[in-house]
């Protein structure tokens, strides 16, 4: 009986070569990867969602928001003990207006960069829109440049009011900071020091300044008021990246998390919101309604717990969301208790 007719391919069997026939009906590159099988057939559409307005809103991760204003309300709060004037409610505004402008559009930045790396195609948190492919990667970056134009108008603006115009190379430090935590070559949120960016710029920075803009000088109570707020912002950043440790290590993103291990994180996460009541102490010896801030541990501490012992990301989306909730209760109460 004769062979069927095909091509022939070697094939490994045992460390020797066999022969296989292919049957050339079925080696038409054109009908390879369909649903049919047949030669010609069309291969099936992946459809993408478009982003809605609901999907920008969550880009812009409302729930950090909080990291933006604490810091405003405690420099504020600080730089009223210093003001013979009373409030400079133009002043607080526009550095509130800096602050919230510069964290929507770091979290955009972070969206795109991370999202065009690939880093977002293992994430187990709330998806992104760059990652998904939910919206254009050029779309995302110019909300993100958008926003920084934004801060940067009201940082502009808040000069003006100052008169210290230097404050404008601090701005423009801040901006370039802010796009390159996760963009440019070298990002530096991939090699460890994530926290060391919001440590300085959303905690001393964003305080420190807020007060200076006001008075012209910044006292220990802004000092302070800024360790705090840079502690929680820490907080918030280690509970993010410890719930992605496992596809952070697999795209090559470094965080503090990666670098020291889940269990050492835990504990840096317990301490970064520890140290803050710890500051307050300070606060309760010299203002009288200073001590009634402790009550903001009343979602702290579940934070903690919930940290130190979680093992599923919505546990760990949870503490996130409690630990902003902490800082931005912490940071307004605070500044009430020292202003009043």
């Amino acid at each position: 009986m004769p062979a069927p007719v095909g091509r022939i391919r070697p094939v490994a069997n045992a460390g020797r070569p066999v022969q296989k026939r292919i049957d050339p009906r079925s080696a038409n590159p054109r009908g390879a990867g369909t649903t049919s099988g047949r030669p010609g057939g069309k291969s099936p559409r992946v459809v993408v969602r478009k982003a809605t307005a609901r999907d920008w809103i969550g880009g812009a991760r409302l729930r950090t928001l909080p990291l933006a204003i604490a810091p405003v309300a405690l420099g504020t709060g600080a730089a009223h003990l210093l003001s013979d004037g009373g409030w400079h409610w133009v002043r607080a505004l526009l550095a509130l207006a800096v602050a919230v402008f510069l964290q929507i559009g770091v979290n955009f930045a972070n969206d795109y960069s991370d999202g065009v790396r690939g880093t977002d195609k293992n994430r187990v948190g709330p998806s992104r829109l760059t990652g998904s492919g939910a919206a254009k990667p050029r779309t995302v970056l110019i909300v993100a440049l958008v926003f920084f134009g934004l801060g940067g108008l009201a940082g502009l603006a808040l000069t003006i009011t100052s008169g210290y115009y230097w404050l404008l190379a601090v701005g423009a430090v801040c901006i370039a900071a802010a796009y390159l935590y996760t963009g440019g070559k070298r990002p530096y949120g991939y090699n460890g020091l994530g926290e060391v960016f919001v440590f300085v710029f959303f905690g001393l920075v964003a305080t420190a300044g807020t007060t200076f803009t006001q008075v012209g000088t910044v006292n220990v109570e802004s000092w302070l008021g800024g360790v705090a707020a840079g502690l929680f912002a820490c907080a918030v950043l280690m509970v993010n990246n410890i719930r992605d440790i496992a596809q952070d290590t697999l795209s090559g993103k470094r965080t503090l998390a990666v670098l020291v291990g889940r269990r050492t994180a835990r504990v840096l996460f317990a301490v970064f919101v520890t140290v803050p009541y710890l500051i307050l102490i300070f606060f309760s010896i010299f203002y009288v309604k200073a001590p009634l801030v402790y009550f903001s541990l009343l979602s702290g501490l579940p934070a903690i717990v919930i940290t130190l012992t979680g093992r599923t990301a919505p546990e760990f989306i949870l503490a996130l969301k409690l630990t902003s909730f902490t800082a931005l209760v912490f940071g307004v109460a605070l500044a009430a208790a020292i202003a009043f």
